[in-house]
């Protein structure tokens, strides 16, 4: 695990890329390392939301080791997806990238895959695979992409390969924010905060409603559907525990049942 650090924080967990002399590009261990992570992030009901970064200030990743890549001419994932997540369908709890550096190809789809993405405000992206003769597949950039930012821009991005910084991240809609590099850790870290202080089963009803629904062919079908966790959540105690805290003006103690 020495390429993939694991520190837990209450209720957040932080799962940290380690190879910053490889400008934090992913080969098969590190895959197979962060596939590990967030395995025990969704299988450990005391945490709440995870965190990914990187070591350094110089990358958040790069995307695939090339230099690994090129013995082999194929990439070694786990079922998971590049990273351990871009395949990782069933998470319910909300993942935050917090981007301090470079994002390069794969880099680009791993913050395309969670939730929400906070950037330093030195970071870069950019998604330079068919200057090497490839596109980006292997982690769903190309689908993701399509779906979460207007086409054009999507197409420019993905048809270009430019690099383009951190504020236009934040125009386009692939991150949420940006701060100064030395606020990231604490910034991230409120926004998280801010996850906690919500209902464990009320966290993961709205994600996957959310996520769900968009596989549906229109808003009425959406609507109309059933999704597991909003009903666990409809009749949990955390519901009921909710409503009485807000009439009794007291902070609710959740319970996650």
């Amino acid at each position: 695990m020495d390429n993939c650090l694991v520190e837990r924080d209450g209720a957040i967990l932080w799962i940290t890329i380690n190879r910053p002399a490889s400008l934090n590009a992913l080969d098969p261990a590190t895959h197979r390392a962060l596939h590990d992570a967030f395995n025990g992030f969704a299988a450990d009901a005391a945490l709440r939301v995870a965190i990914l970064t990187a070591a350094g200030e110089r990358a958040f990743c790069v995307g695939s080791d090339l230099k690994m890549r090129a013995q082999t001419n194929a990439d070694e994932h786990p079922p998971t997806g590049f990273g351990g997540i871009t395949h990782r369908f069933d998470l319910m709890k909300p993942v935050i990238a917090a981007v301090n550096g470079l994002a390069l190809g794969g880099g680009v789809e791993i913050v395309a895959a969670c939730d929400l993405a906070v950037a330093a405000d030195h970071a870069q992206f950019a998604l330079p695979e068919p200057r090497v003769g490839l596109a980006a597949l292997g982690g769903g950039g190309l689908q993701r992409l399509a779906r979460q930012l207007p086409l054009k821009h999507a197409m420019e991005l993905v048809l270009t390969g430019r690099r383009f910084d951190a504020g236009e991240a934040q125009r386009i809609g692939l991150i949420n924010a940006v701060v100064p590099r030395a606020e990231l850790k604490a910034r991230t870290r409120a926004m998280a905060e801010s996850i906690v202080a919500g209902a464990p089963l009320a966290i993961a009803a709205s994600k996957q409603v959310m996520l769900q629904s968009l596989a549906m062919p229109d808003l009425a079908t959406a609507l109309q559907a059933s999704y597991e966790a909003a009903e666990r959540m409809l009749a949990s105690e955390d519901a009921r525990e909710g409503q009485r805290a807000f009439v009794e003006k007291r902070p609710p103690i959740w319970q996650g049942r």
